[in-house]
């Protein structure tokens, strides 16, 4: 379902947009991704919405058929979010353990103590990091409206499919122009 609403008390999301994760060959252009999180980002900031930033140091520990990556291997700025957030004393930092967002944090705690009642969810991957956090925040009861060109993947099927099938099942989609106009008409 295309965007229709934004709610007064609507944060912003943004998954995994750190040095060790941009580097990997994606989709789409990783400058326009990172320009259009921080084009949300500084709307958010100025309305005076909760900006979530969200990093991964590790992964969970259930068996898998593919092997996990050996996270202690990396180097040792991995996590570090990229420069072009501007990192602010008043965003929510949240640092993951696995794909989405909210498992083993406190980031649905610390929205709800907040009042709020949607997420707009952007960054990468769209069908790794970005769809656990879309489907853990519908799931925990928020409204979810993703920005389908402030994300991408390195599996051009794994994006569309996203984007195509399970996207419309959790929320509404837009573009980075729509969220934003939206924001100035709600926020």
């Amino acid at each position: 379902m295309a965007l229709t609403t934004l709610d007064p008390k609507t944060a912003l999301i943004v998954v995994d947009l750190q040095k060790g994760i941009v580097t990997y060959p994606v989709v789409h252009s990783i400058k326009q991704v990172i320009d259009r999180n921080r084009a949300l980002i500084e709307a958010f900031r100025a309305r005076g919405l909760p900006v979530a930033l969200v990093n991964v140091t590790g992964g969970a520990p259930g068996r898998t058929e593919r092997p996990q990556r050996d996270m202690s291997a990396l180097p040792a700025d991995f996590a570090d979010l990229v420069p072009e957030l501007g990192l602010q004393p008043s965003d929510i930092l949240v640092t993951k353990q696995s794909w989405g967002a909210f498992a083993g944090t406190d980031l649905d705690q610390r929205l709800k103590a907040l009042g709020v009642t949607q997420v707009v969810i952007c960054g990468i991957a769209t069908a790794t990091g970005v769809e656990a956090t879309a489907r853990q925040a519908y799931e925990n009861g928020f409204n979810v409206t993703l920005a389908i060109d402030a994300m991408s993947d390195t599996r051009p099927e794994a994006h569309d499919y996203s984007i195509r099938n399970v996207f419309p099942r959790l929320g509404e989609t837009g573009c980075t122009d729509d969220i934003l106009s939206h924001l100035e008409r709600c926020c």
